[in-house]
């Protein structure tokens, strides 16, 4: 069994990964499915968070290409605003929430459950031939 090691939260894509993969390896087959967000392909503002979402980006494909030789495939999804603990402030601001959910083509805030339904796809013998992939999950917003 794999030690356990408690790291901070930025560095948990790559320590998952360094410490994940060569178990995926040795059986040829695996899936990591990273968490980044859609602020990494559009840069909106936040620019230290989307600076580190940009690197959760750029290391899902380099893991992609890396470990996609050994069977293990790697991808990442997008997710847009999320109704969660860290997008309840929004909830004060009646004005910039109607804003956001307007300027979403589908017209609302998507669900943890949206996140959790793209990740089970990526995970699964469905998508057995894909690789290196961006899962935007963000109702449409980066799209306009």
């Amino acid at each position: 069994m794999a030690e356990v090691i408690d790291f901070p939260e930025k560095v948990g894509p790559f320590a998952g990964m360094k410490h994940v993969a060569p178990y995926m390896a040795v059986q040829k087959k695996g899936s990591i499915i990273n968490i980044s967000s859609y602020t990494a392909q559009i840069g909106q503002g936040f620019n230290h968070y989307s600076a580190s979402k940009g690197a959760v980006r750029a290391i899902s494909r380099a893991a992609a290409t890396t470990f996609g030789h050994q069977g293990v495939r790697v991808n990442a999804l997008f997710p847009g605003i999320i109704e969660t603990p860290m997008t309840k402030s929004l909830e004060t601001s009646k004005e910039l929430l109607g804003r956001l959910v307007q300027a979403t083509p589908l017209q609302r805030l998507g669900q943890p459950e949206d996140i959790a339904n793209a990740a089970l796809f990526l995970a699964s013998d469905e998508s057995s031939f894909i690789t290196g992939a961006e899962l935007v999950t963000d109702g449409g917003f980066s799209a306009q």
